[in-house]
């Protein structure tokens, strides 16, 4: 009985050392858009229908990630779920906090608040996810299995998702977008894709992939992954409202250029996660 009771206190303990990483990395994911000015107007200014859109939407991304990388060592559909629960949890707290330390969260209307939150969340959730594999020297065999071909491609629009919510609220994006010539487009996408690949599978850099030749990496992950950012870019773009008004032409300029970043975070999500 001694014994199980001590295994249960193990167990109990490594659960909160899990939740405190998780605490840490919602902050460390999170702290750039929590100080973000964009973001807390956005929270209130965007349709309702949107963020509901983008909340339901971001719950099978969660799930992925708590499969894949969990802030703790539970797996299985039962286990994946509570964790990405709890990370969602996790996320809400971190921005509630900080946000009412910041004075920033508007109380005079639950509705602006909720939204507020519901924003802000997210990234805190997804660092609350990865935070035990970056965070931890422990490993196990259910960490280090490898992801199928569609898990790896899952992994990438998780970083590239990552990666443009912290950028696409800016208006340093739509600025850059707007003085970018179509030819200067052009070399940007060029750019993100050979960055892209490079970071991946030529750099030498743990976690990369070694099975493919770089012909076949290429078609197989660099171009997949490529269109993967193009998509979360646009998304990002659609949920802030940067694509509102605009020309195609215009609205093509600013997903590349926030697919730039994109590339970039597709491309660590599949070496760290």
């Amino acid at each position: 009985m001694t014994a199980i009771q001590n295994a249960a206190r193990r167990g109990d303990s490594a659960y909160v050392r899990d939740l405190g990483r998780a605490f840490v990395g919602a902050l460390l994911f999170s702290l750039p858009l929590l100080m973000t000015m964009e973001m807390w107007s956005l929270g209130y200014a965007i349709d309702p229908a949107r963020r509901l859109i983008f909340f339901v939407g971001l719950l099978p991304l969660l799930f992925g990630l708590a499969h894949y990388a969990g802030f703790s060592g539970r797996r299985g559909l039962l286990n994946n779920a509570l964790d990405t629960f709890v990370a969602l949890a996790v996320g809400f707290a971190t921005a509630a906090a900080l946000l009412f330390i910041f004075n920033v969260l508007d109380l005079s209307s639950p509705a602006s608040a909720a939204g507020q939150l519901a924003l802000q969340a997210a990234p805190a959730a997804l660092g609350a996810l990865v935070a035990r594999r970056q965070m931890s020297d422990e490993s196990s065999d259910e960490d280090e299995k490898e992801a199928s071909y569609l898990g790896e491609l899952f992994l990438m629009l998780a970083g590239a998702l990552f990666f443009a919510l912290n950028l696409a609220p800016t208006e340093e994006m739509r600025l850059i977008a707007y003085k970018t010539a179509p030819l200067g487009a052009l070399g940007v996408l060029i750019v993100s894709i050979v960055l892209l690949h490079l970071i991946v599978f030529e750099a030498g850099l743990p976690g990369q992939e070694t099975s493919e030749t770089p012909l076949r990496a290429f078609i197989d992950f660099t171009l997949p992954g490529y269109g993967l950012c193009l998509i979360a870019s646009f998304a990002m773009l659609w949920l802030f409202g940067g694509a509102d008004g605009h020309s195609v032409q215009a609205a093509a300029a600013n997903v590349v250029i926030l697919a730039f970043p994109a590339a970039i975070g597709a491309a660590a999500a599949r070496l760290l996660v």
